[in-house]
């Protein structure tokens, strides 16, 4: 918290690995792989689409996902926390039913909301890394440890959450029998090779968003794949497509992608000054 007269950085503030991470264009691809992977949690998944029409929604869902992530990394300490709030309320009213055993549940289950934080955090460090954004190992433990803040604002007990690089791989190693490409996931896996949009926007679906989701998809860990039963690319090949990806969207200037609404990072330099400019050689600082 920022004191009297002195701007607020925020919950993260610009020398964390988290700021400059999240300024990068492939955060885009990164969170497609991460519905790609929330929806292998049947439990999880079917609370999403038990309470809203995913279809209808999707794009929605993205976006409003992309303002929470962009809110709480570059808004004020305020606008972080009523940001958690508004999340915390919408889940402690939604509750989902189990089809096969009738058991309903609170979507806001601790199970479900670290399911969904570490398959977010782990995508977003996955993509990023992979396609050329320099991390080191202890730099990679440290944006994970970061994100034991944004765990708490979601309602999440910080201690329960994983703290580095090897915590997080246990935990995905316990959770996998749990996981399974459920009807849910078909349809989350159907809407992203083929999301509705007009007639005139075909072809431009065709051309550059089935790319996204294609290489997203891709960059899946391998059991991810067998569970979809689709196969994908060689590792070394998915490996050069992002690096590829992610060199290309790098050479459009920062300053005009910031300019998409709602333009957090350009508030965020506005209220910190220009020295607050996310940027990858940032990171060793």
């Amino acid at each position: 918290m920022a004191s009297r007269g002195t701007p607020d950085p925020g919950l993260f503030g610009p020398a964390s690995v988290t700021w400059q991470m999240h300024g990068d264009p492939m955060m885009w691809v990164a969170g497609v792989r991460a519905l790609y992977l929330q929806a292998l949690h049947p439990r999880a998944v079917r609370g999403v689409m038990q309470n809203s029409d995913f279809r209808q929604d999707a794009w929605g869902r993205l976006l409003r996902t992309a303002d929470f992530v962009g809110t709480t990394t570059y808004g004020t300490t305020e606008a972080a926390e009523k940001a958690g709030a508004r999340v915390r309320k919408i889940h402690a009213r939604l509750t989902a039913t189990d089809p096969e055993t009738g058991e309903r549940y609170g979507v806001d289950e601790p199970a479900l909301l670290l399911w969904v934080h570490c398959a977010e955090i782990d995508s977003y460090l996955h993509v990023l890394r992979r396609s050329g954004f320099p991390l080191t190992d202890a730099q990679a433990d440290r944006y994970i440890g970061e994100h034991r803040v944004g765990a708490r604002l979601v309602g999440l007990d910080p201690d329960a959450v994983p703290a580095d690089r090897a915590e997080l791989a246990a935990y995905f190693a316990r959770v996998r029998p749990e996981l399974a490409a459920g009807p849910e996931a078909r349809t989350v896996d159907d809407f992203l090779l083929r999301p509705p949009t007009h007639p005139l926007l075909v072809p431009a679906r065709e051309v550059l968003w089935r790319r996204v989701a294609d290489l997203a998809y891709a960059s899946l860990p391998p059991y991810a794949h067998a569970l979809y039963g689709r196969p994908a690319p060689r590792p070394a090949t998915v490996t050069r497509r992002l690096r590829a990806t992610g060199a290309l969207l790098r050479c459009v200037p920062a300053r005009l992608r910031w300019q998409l609404p709602p333009k957090h990072i350009l508030r965020a330099m506005a209220r910190l000054g220009p020295g607050a400019r996310p940027a990858p050689y940032k990171v060793g600082r």
